[in-house]
């Protein structure tokens, strides 16, 4: 009988992992486009504020080099 409580703390360890290994990653699907979303929000309220029209560009790219730097940093963190 102590077998298979030990069995079962050790399933359920690994059930625990996957999900928590999925989660983390499943979390990458949505970082990219956030960031990328977020900055080009970020850049059009600032071009509007400043009157300009090239703001948003800057945005987007921050916001993808946000969003790669984060997926670097989650993936060397598992490694």
């Amino acid at each position: 009988m102590v077998d298979s409580d030990n069995r079962n703390d050790q399933n359920s360890d690994l059930k625990k992992s996957f999900w928590v290994q999925f989660a983390r990653y499943s979390q990458l699907a949505f970082m990219l486009p956030a960031a990328t979303v977020a900055g080009w929000l970020l850049g059009a309220a600032l071009d509007r504020w400043l009157h300009t029209t090239w703001l948003y560009l800057v945005g987007i790219l921050l916001g993808i080099a946000a969003g790669f730097i984060e997926l670097i940093r989650t993936v060397m963190r598992d490694k």
